[in-house]
């Protein structure tokens, strides 16, 4: 079978197409013109001296430099490493130092964030006292171009979202030259598994520093789609440009469900949204209940998977088997699923242990060797770090990440299992719940929980939601505190911050309202 041509073969052949809306600022950008943009700044990056395999850094908000900066890395063999515009000027330097990047490209907007970087800094925005315009550099580019043909393709560098520490970067292989020109073997999968194509349009609601937007948008981009990006996200708007753009595909977090569900019925209903066929969603769990009303709303295009940025394996589930089996995240579409206990064996089907993947992609954690040998057990396989079982059909069932069990007198405790009966109320929104400790047990759960709008936060309204979670929960699990706060901390893709919980109620383990005797 032939190979796909890449983005560069398809802008070379249909230059005039459209394949990128940016919506806030209702700018679109051409094949031609995106193509023209990342051949430039390839050859600009070879001019300040980046060879094959070296990195340079990205600290942009959602815009179309980000997608053509990721064109250009691949083009010319290198690491683009794309940084969250949420960071702190303190993390950013920990970051660009780690990732050994060469240069940084900021906006107008990000350059603040750079205080703590001495590396050269290129804006994107003109006028920066102190950085230099990126697009004037490649207007002065002068000189035969650099011949990329033998170099390798490069790739993104992305970094852990740090909810257990310092973030790390995921290190992936460059392809090899000989792809040059063909269609990224992982679009190439997408496409296949997805129904992406030529007729794709792709709207990315979550901000582009994140693994899954970024590299669903490179897909959708060497597929020959177009993509409709938001800037930031609001419900309403989305529903909009689905039924305005004609959307085909989407990529969505638990989080935003919650959102658009939230929205009266006669705005839901204002929008024509028959052109969907498939809307994705991963990065957190999705509550049953709100999945259940999406697919009641959308019908069954949601298509759920179960992946990480380090890209060692892959599970996806449809609707029609999500209906069958609610909660789970799928069958392996991408390696082999194994589920191992403490001591490295592995467990038959139903029984809870570490999940593991065989048969995946390869990666290393940047710099930290024992963090990469920590992830990879005797055999060769791989974890995320999370904790699970199999059915007997080999569906995957998520307990929990490792780091996030209660160890509680002797006993594992799933938070994301005590989550799910607490949810069960009618007065909660959102709840999480982590380990505070306890001189007699070592740890026992505290839920911190978001009332639906209307719910008085009491102590009667506490114990309410103990006890129906008790009707489903064993004693022993259930929460011996609850707080009740506004919001829960979580990243843009709606992964909870355990973390900062932890260190929150750490050293308040008797806060909130007590529900049972210690």
């Amino acid at each position: 079978m032939t190979a796909l041509q890449d983005f560069f073969g398809r802008a070379q052949a249909a230059p005039d197409r459209i394949v990128v809306v940016m919506a806030d600022q209702g700018q679109s950008c051409s094949a031609g013109t995106l193509a023209q943009m990342a051949q430039q700044m390839a050859q600009w990056l070879a001019a300040q001296g980046l060879a094959a395999g070296e990195r340079f850094a990205v600290l942009l908000e959602n815009r179309v430099e980000i997608l053509a900066l990721a064109l250009a890395a691949r083009q010319a063999g290198l690491y683009a490493a794309v940084l969250s515009t949420h960071l702190t000027a303190d993390e950013v330097a920990y970051i660009v130092a780690d990732s050994g990047a060469r240069l940084v490209v900021a906006s107008a907007r990000t350059l603040p964030q750079l205080d703590g970087v001495n590396l050269p800094r290129w804006s994107v925005d003109e006028g920066q006292s102190d950085a230099p315009s990126l697009h004037a550099a490649l207007a002065r580019l002068q000189g035969p171009p650099v011949d990329f043909s033998d170099r390798p393709l490069g790739r993104d560098l992305l970094y852990s979202s740090g909810t257990t520490g310092r973030p790390k970067g995921v290190l992936k292989p460059l392809w090899p030259a000989e792809l040059r020109g063909q269609c990224d073997p992982e679009a190439a999968g997408t496409g296949q598994r997805m129904a992406m194509g030529e007729d794709t349009v792709y709207l990315s609601p979550a901000p582009l520093y994140h693994a899954a937007p970024l590299r669903y948008c490179m897909r959708v981009l060497e597929l020959g789609g177009q993509i409709v990006v938001m800037e930031r996200f609001d419900a309403e708007a989305a529903l909009a440009l689905i039924a305005h753009h004609r959307v085909t595909h989407s990529q969505w977090v638990p989080t935003m469900f919650t959102r658009l569900l939230r929205l009266p019925a006669e705005v839901r209903q204002r929008y024509d949204l028959s052109s969907q066929r498939v809307a994705i969603h991963a990065a957190a769990p999705c509550p049953v209940d709100v999945k259940r009303a999406m697919v009641d709303w959308w019908g069954p295009i949601l298509l759920e998977y179960y992946a990480g940025s380090e890209g060692c394996g892959t599970t996806m589930i449809d609707s029609n088997e999500w209906r069958l089996r609610p909660g789970s995240v799928g069958r392996a579409t991408t390696g082999q699923l194994h589920i191992v206990d403490d001591q490295g064996h592995e467990l038959p089907a139903g029984e809870i242990g570490q999940v593991y993947f065989s048969g995946g992609g390869q990666f290393s954690y940047l710099n930290d060797p024992e963090k990469t040998r920590q992830a990879i057990n005797e055999r060769g396989w791989v974890t995320y770090g999370d904790i699970g079982h199999v059915d007997a059909e080999g569906y995957l069932f998520l307990s929990d990440r490792r780091a996030d069990l209660i160890l509680s007198g002797g006993v594992n405790l799933y938070p994301q299992e005590i989550e799910n009966a607490l949810a069960r109320h009618p007065g909660v929104l959102e709840v999480a719940v982590v380990g505070v400790p306890h001189p007699d047990f070592g740890e026992v759960p505290l839920a911190a929980v978001v009332l639906r709008p209307g719910t008085e936060a009491t102590p009667q309204t506490a114990r309410a939601i103990a006890a129906q979670a008790a009707q489903v929960l064993a004693r022993l699990k259930l929460p011996q505190r609850m707080v009740f706060v506004h919001a829960l901390p979580r990243l843009e893709t709606g992964k909870l911050l355990r973390r900062r919980l932890k260190e929150q109620y750490r050293d308040q383990p008797l806060a909130g309202f007590a529900l049972r005797d210690s």
